[in-house]
């Protein structure tokens, strides 16, 4: 694949090998569909393989989301259809592993919500400044799913067990500020400060001495690789819900615009 390949993610060069990659899907608040799912597995690689990009970072179109979550009729076919959940756990994955597999340096902008598959992209990335404004959940569980995606590899890793535990059994949002103070990413700024401040180190990389950025971040995700198991555990216990009976109701809850009845939880 090449740049002119993608669909949902625009391309801008930057002086010094930096590349600019902005989710654009805008009038949905850049949620993922079956199409950008995909292009969040494949642009790593050609990021990885691109000679003239030295640093990537990436962001969303317009200043209300970076990504907010999946498109609802995209999820809702997951639900119950084998098919569709062992696709999408393979693409699940790969974002993962192929952001962990780029030896070059990424910097996520939070520049608004982050949810989903967006908010696998953002977490994974290598170093993550967030908007003050900004808010992130990982909101499996209010879709009657387990937390699969990411988290399980790097939330622990990032802010510790208590309060990794805390924000993925709530789904609470967590504002830019507190990600921040508990180290779930690693700078906050007000919105209007964000993409100078990331721009700021994507060029201090970018001017440095590549091997050894690059080397450092290998060395580095060793720790996510030891918890391969654990992440390949939450991913498949993610898939099994779509299932079952709370992944039905979680969707018509979130499609009708109200607090879920999950089946699980009745007497």
């Amino acid at each position: 694949m090449n740049y002119s390949d993608f669909q949902f993610l625009k391309f801008e060069n930057k002086p010094n090998g930096v590349l600019v990659i902005t989710i654009n899907r805008p009038e949905v608040m850049n949620a993922t569909n079956g199409r950008l799912h995909w292009e969040l597995t494949k642009i790593w690689g050609v990021v990885n393989d691109d000679p003239k990009t030295r640093v990537a970072v990436i962001t969303g179109a317009g200043d209300k989301a970076f990504s907010a979550g999946g498109d609802l009729s995209w999820i809702t076919d997951m639900v119950g259809n084998p098919k569709t959940i062992n696709n999408v756990m393979t693409e699940a994955s790969d974002i993962v592993y192929n952001l962990l597999a780029c030896d070059k340096p990424v910097i996520s902008a939070i520049n608004g919500v982050a949810v989903g598959a967006g908010l696998a992209v953002a977490m994974m990335a290598d170093i993550s400044i967030m908007a003050e404004e900004a808010k992130i959940t990982d909101g499996h569980v209010k879709l009657g799913v387990a937390a699969g995606d990411h988290a399980a590899i790097c939330w622990p890793l990032l802010c510790g067990m208590a309060k990794a535990k805390y924000y993925l059994m709530t789904a609470e949002f967590v504002s830019g500020k507190e990600a921040e103070r508990i180290g779930l990413v690693s700078l906050c700024v007000p919105r209007a400060q964000l993409m100078d401040k990331a721009m700021e180190v994507a060029n201090k990389l970018a001017t440095g001495s590549q091997q050894a950025i690059r080397f450092t971040k290998r060395s580095l995700n060793g720790w996510m690789n030891v918890a391969r198991p654990v992440f390949e555990s939450s991913l498949a216990m993610e898939m099994l819900c779509f299932l079952g009976e709370d992944a039905k109701e979680g969707v018509t809850a979130v499609r009708e615009k109200r607090a879920p009845k999950f089946p699980s939880a009745q007497d």
